[in-house]
């Protein structure tokens, strides 16, 4: 295993290890209003379009807070207030945006798959057809319930086809997985800068076509002052600055996070690092017997999902200290229907890492008497 640093090594879909450079870019205090932060921030916002090739047709709008602020934003400011939303749900993520809506007053309706299953854009097609009244459709590119990657490119041609706006949750796959602003039509993508960027929590953004922004603010929708992307973007296009006090230190490490972005080869480069990333962790977890749960086509690189053991002297709070020890942060599960655990790839780690994390979980299973990570399902014992 790896020497244990510092801190601990944070295989969690976000917040995640950061690198020593980005870390060292907050150390330095900036006024809000002074013009070497303003070029900063500026310079940020330029790179997250380029990040979408979206230069001609998009604009990004920061918000302070983490990604739910920007999804609570995207949606406040896109869904009209005599609008129609519908949100495609296989996860705790999409079932957030329901509520969201619900909470903002806004029309709003579910459709439904398991967690353990794509979203398919040929039942979308079905449901618009039948509903042509739906105006906006949302989705997330990749559900950390369970790790689905769920299929934009075609999500995003079946909503165009009915005239629809797409509005994409994007929080853990911006700045690895691909997305091209000249291609797939997206009204608005929403993200942060704490997930595949590598940056650390504080400030989210979005990415919207500027035509569309545009004219949600003439119309006035946005239910918040704070979260109101319009009146943001206008007044940053105005005065250079934000409204309200933004996260210096915050920007300051995102772009810190951009330059090491760019220096890797750019989001393919960051994508096959996980990736392989990814490949050790799942290799090294069946060989332990632990089933993964999703299928090897619709699993992202972002984090994987295990169901607990059937051993009953597996216990998930001792597994998570006993790792912790050894120098390792995973996360609970989100599953509804069953016990379990998630362990991710992202962050400034590598394949060193993902073996010395293998290696911690077989310890530790030594140390709990547990035989197997074979779970109730695959030993024939009762769930």
């Amino acid at each position: 295993m790896p020497e244990i640093p510092l801190d601990p090594w944070l295989l969690t879909p976000g917040p995640l290890t950061t690198s020593a450079a980005v870390k060292a870019a907050m150390l330095h205090d900036r006024g809000s209003r002074d013009p070497a932060f303003l070029e900063i921030e500026a310079r940020v916002r330029r790179r997250l379009v380029a990040l979408v090739h979206g230069e001609e047709s998009h604009v990004c709008v920061p918000i302070q807070g983490s990604g739910t602020f920007a999804v609570e934003a995207m949606l406040g400011t896109f869904v009209p207030r005599d609008g129609r939303l519908l949100v495609l749900v296989n996860g705790a993520y999409g079932r957030r945006m329901v509520t969201i809506a619900q909470r903002l007053g806004r029309s709003v309706e579910a459709l439904e798959w398991p967690e353990d299953r794509a979203v398919e854009p040929e039942a979308l097609a079905r449901r618009l057809a039948r509903a042509p009244a739906i105006d906006r459709v949302a989705v997330v590119h990749c559900e950390t319930t369970a790790g689905v990657l769920n299929p934009l490119e075609e999500i995003a041609a079946v909503t165009a086809r009915f005239g629809a706006g797409l509005l994409v949750d994007a929080m853990s796959s911006f700045g690895a997985l691909p997305v091209d602003a000249r291609a797939l039509p997206f009204t608005a993508l929403a993200a942060s800068a704490n997930k595949c960027l590598e940056g650390v929590p504080g400030v989210a953004f979005v990415l919207c076509r500027r035509e569309e922004l545009e004219a949600a603010g003439r119309r006035g929708d946005a239910p918040s002052l704070v979260l109101d992307l319009a009146d943001q973007y206008a007044a940053l296009e105005r005065t250079g600055q934000w409204r309200f006090t933004p996260p210096t230190h915050v920007i300051a490490a995102l772009d810190r996070a951009l330059d090491e972005l760019e220096a890797e080869g750019g989001p393919p480069a960051r994508l096959a690092r996980y990736r392989e990333n990814m490949r050790i962790l799942l290799e090294g977890m069946r060989a332990l017997g632990f089933e993964p749960l999703l299928s090897p086509e619709i699993q992202a690189p972002i984090i994987a999902t295990f169901a607990v053991p059937a051993d009953p002297r597996f216990s998930f709070p001792r597994f998570y200290e006993l790792l912790r020890e050894r120098g390792y942060v995973i996360y609970p599960g989100k599953l509804t229907r069953e016990p379990s655990f998630r362990i991710g790839c992202i962050g400034r780690i590598g394949p060193e890492v993902m073996r010395g994390a293998v290696a911690a979980v077989r310890e530790v299973l030594a140390v709990m008497g547990v035989a197997s990570g074979a779970p109730a399902r695959a030993t024939g014992a009762a769930a």
